[in-house]
């Protein structure tokens, strides 16, 4: 089978990331696409990637692309995620998938209905000691899983430039960008299912600077004024959510009398005192992770008592990809099993369009803050 060939969408951090996840897994990147003519042609000819443009809609006529990978920010999906299904391409998405349910809920749909493979980059679910965690509960560790628990608080700056993060018509929001990660965890390692939602979100910053000059989130900081009284300072107003409390019931494969309780808090603009991390408590055991992302270490109990920390098994750091970066080695994961699907060799259980559809059905409710609300999972 000849190369597949990919399009990249967005330069900045996703797309890069994106274009190095998918050549890892043996998959020529033929195109980018992005609005700054400048800064494509920069980054393409840093990645030796041989077409750069601000013209996706041309590129993807011109290059024909058997895959098409999606980096930009979520308020910019939906039309080129369509225009790309429409032309027969298997498309790779960063979440937000869509920045409504109903958007969301469209390009799962056509992609299904074109038969097209499509991946979902929620993708910290790779995380090594999620995977160990995973393990552990299949072994029976917990007993029978009862409840869940994600906290994390960031100390973010409040004087970021205004961006794509600061409105959820682009895409920002913590939910879309935090809680997202941690729901694809705890429904990996429980093997399992969202079937109702409640919570309640804060928005702790009203307003942005507009600062020029930021390509890349991760440099953002770096660009907050140092003079908030200036008054030739220009500002935005901001409506996306910084602070979540959502509480979820979980349907699991493995065994358990009621539903699982899940809660997740995150604090965008708060400062920590202990350990962010995700917990699983169930009638005998419990796992304790470290770090907001389950980055680790892994702590166990098996008696509600002592706690042993377990150290990572050489088979799981093994099988992924050898790359330090969390988020890098993440997306490569994602890429090698999407790729193995679109070539036939197998499918993994990754996630695709219906769990960004999902997703941002629970996110919608949240958002809406009316209550409990069941998650739907009719197409």
């Amino acid at each position: 089978m000849s190369a597949l060939r990919a399009l990249i969408l967005g330069s900045g951090f996703a797309g890069q990331g994106h274009a190095m996840a998918l050549r890892d897994n043996g998959v020529e990147i033929v195109g980018m696409a992005s609005r700054t003519q400048t800064v494509v042609e920069q980054i393409a000819s840093d990645m030796d990637i041989p077409h750069a443009t601000t013209d996706w809609q041309q590129a993807l006529i011109d290059l024909k692309p058997d895959i098409v990978a999606v980096g930009t920010p979520g308020g910019a999906h939906v039309a080129p995620v369509l225009a790309a299904l429409d032309q027969g391409c298997h498309v790779l998405c960063d979440k937000p998938l869509a920045t409504s349910a109903t958007d969301a809920k469209r390009m799962y749909n056509k992609a299904r209905d074109n038969g097209v493979k499509t991946a979902y980059a929620a993708s910290f679910r790779y995380q090594p000691h999620a995977l160990l965690a995973k393990e552990l509960v299949a072994q029976g560790v917990l007993g029978e899983p009862q409840e869940t628990e994600c906290v994390s608080h960031y100390n973010l700056d409040p004087l970021i430039p205004f961006g794509w993060s600061h409105r959820i018509d682009l895409g920002g929001g913590r939910l879309s960008n935090n809680f997202t990660h941690k729901l694809s965890i705890i429904l990996h390692v429980l093997n399992a299912q969202i079937t109702a939602v409640n919570g309640e979100t804060r928005n702790d910053m009203y307003r942005a600077p507009i600062v020029d000059g930021v390509h890349d989130f991760r440099e953002r900081g770096k660009f907050s004024p140092k003079n908030i009284e200036d008054p030739a300072l220009e500002w935005n107003s901001v409506d996306s959510e910084w602070t979540y409390t959502v509480m979820a019931r979980i349907q699991s494969a493995y065994e358990h009398r009621t539903p699982i309780s899940s809660v997740f808090k995150h604090g965008g603009l708060q400062p920590r005192f202990a350990s962010d991390y995700v917990a699983f408590y169930g009638s005998t055991g419990a796992i304790f992770i470290e770090g907001a992302y389950a980055q680790g270490p892994l702590h166990l109990t098996r008696d509600k008592k002592t706690w042993e920390q377990i150290p990572l098994p050489k088979y799981i750091t093994e099988s992924i990809p050898q790359i330090q970066n969390d988020t890098q080695r993440n997306w490569t994961q994602l890429a090698k099993e999407f790729v193995a699907d679109i070539k036939g060799e197998s499918y993994s259980g990754y996630q695709t369009f219906r769990d960004g559809w999902l997703f941002q059905e629970v996110v919608d409710a949240i958002r809406r803050g009316q209550g409990w609300e069941e998650v739907s999972q009719d197409v």
